[in-house]
């Protein structure tokens, strides 16, 4: 439910900048990881190679991601944020925290040391899980 909330939010409120349903998240991870390849973003969101390549190729078209060459294999790309991105990230993050702070409205700061304990423990369970099954998933290929 959190997750869907803060996603229906940030989808309203990035409109005005021409990011569509779930493209802020690609260009929080670019911006974070100048140089970063498809498949490297792919696993550090957890989605599939061909849902990166859609998202990117239209943060692309609206100037957000640049792509450059690998000089060593001309079939692989590089992603860079590009100027437009670097200006609006700073909006992006500012309203993942505001995101963040209502989240944890009323909650002690020990509560929240607490949330963000078990949330860390609950994603190392997952990302184990999902490893396991995209491992799994690629050898029936």
């Amino acid at each position: 439910m959190l997750a869907r909330c803060i996603q229906s939010i940030s989808d309203i409120t990035y409109r005005e900048i021409n990011l569509q349903r779930g493209q802020f998240i690609f260009l929080t991870r670019i911006c974070e990881s100048p140089g970063v390849n498809l498949i490297e973003l792919s696993n550090i969101l957890k989605v599939d190679k061909a849902t990166t390549t859609k998202v990117v190729q239209k943060l692309m078209k609206e100037d957000y991601v640049l792509r450059e060459r690998y000089e060593s294999d001309k079939r692989g790309w590089h992603l860079y944020p590009s100027a437009k991105a670097q200006e609006i990230y700073p909006y992006i993050i500012q309203e993942e925290n505001r995101n963040i702070e209502t989240c944890f409205t009323g909650l002690s700061l020990e509560e929240q040391d607490t949330v963000y304990q078990l949330l860390k423990r609950m994603c190392k369970n997952i990302d184990q899980h999902w490893k396991a099954v995209k491992h799994h998933k690629d050898e029936s290929l």
